[in-house]
Formats: structure tokens, sequence, C-alpha cells
């Protein structure tokens, strides 16, 4: 009896940099899809990171920033977006007038709130399809994908081949 070999999937020789490539809209679509179900569907795709921070770990906008590793430029433009949208507001520091402090508004918590719901929804499928074991491997894989990264100092916004 001969032995039939084991079957592959189509996508098992597919680089793991044009996975990443295509399954990057994973989060973004639910977390989308949470935010727009509470009425917060204007939330720019690039800001939700952003919100989702600090509302999860109260990290500061700054902390925040300096993680995704985006342009004081570009986090200007979010930052006036999400408080002309009702997301964040502009306080001055009591201690130091010249400081603006950012926090989020109920309306940025519940985007934020919603924004976690939807991320926990793909987790926990993720965790059905392949186990709790694979998707910590592929946490830590990605985190070691993140240093490399920074070890190298990849820039933001650099087009790269898949």
């Amino acid at each position: 009896m001969t032995q039939r070999p084991p079957t592959r999937d189509a996508l098992d020789d597919v680089p793991l940099s044009a996975l990443l490539y295509v399954t990057r809209g994973t989060y973004t679509a639910a977390v989308r899809r949470a935010q727009a179900k509470v009425g917060c569907d204007d939330v720019p795709a690039a800001a939700e990171v952003l919100l989702n921070a600090m509302e999860w770990s109260g990290a500061s906008l700054e902390s925040a920033v300096r993680f995704l590793g985006v342009s004081k430029q570009a986090v200007s433009q979010m930052v006036d977006t999400l408080v002309a949208r009702g997301y964040l507001e502009r306080t001055r520091d009591a201690a130091d007038r010249r400081r603006v402090k950012l926090s989020l508004t109920d309306r940025g918590h519940l985007a934020g709130r919603a924004g976690r719901t939807g991320i926990e929804q793909v987790d926990r499928e993720l965790v059905a399809r392949v186990g709790a074991q694979r998707v910590l491997h592929a946490r830590q894989t990605l985190m070691a994908l993140l240093r490399i990264k920074r070890m190298n100092r990849v820039p933001e916004g650099r087009a790269v081949a898949v």
C-alpha cells in the first residue's frame, strides 16, 4: 500500500512578509466594525492604535507614539483630527502652562473600549483556530520582528518587498 504525501496548504510557501501584508487589515476591520456599532465610525485609521493604547493601558499619547515610531508631524495632524471629532481634549498643564495635556474624552473612551472588543474578537477566533500556544508563539515572533526593525532602525512608511 502506498502512502500519500501529507496535504499541503496552498499558502505554505507564501513568504511571511506577504502573509503579514495581506492580513494586516484583519484587526483594523474588526475594530472599525466594533467602533461603528457604538457610533464612533469616524476614527481615523491611523489613530485607532493610539486610542486603544490610551484606553487599555492608560498609556500617554507620547509613549504610544514612541511605540508606533510615527513622526511628530503625523501625530500633530492626527491629534488635531481627534480633538475636532471629540475623541481627545487638550488642557493646559497646571504645573507648567507651556505644556498641553491630552486626554481621552468620554467618546474617546467609548471608541477605545469598542476597539478592544474588536481586537478580543479576533484574538478569540485565532485561539479557536490554532490554539493559545500557537497564538503566543506568533506574538513572540512578531515581537522579535519588532526588535529587528528597531535594531536596524527601519524608517516608517517605506515600501517593503513581499
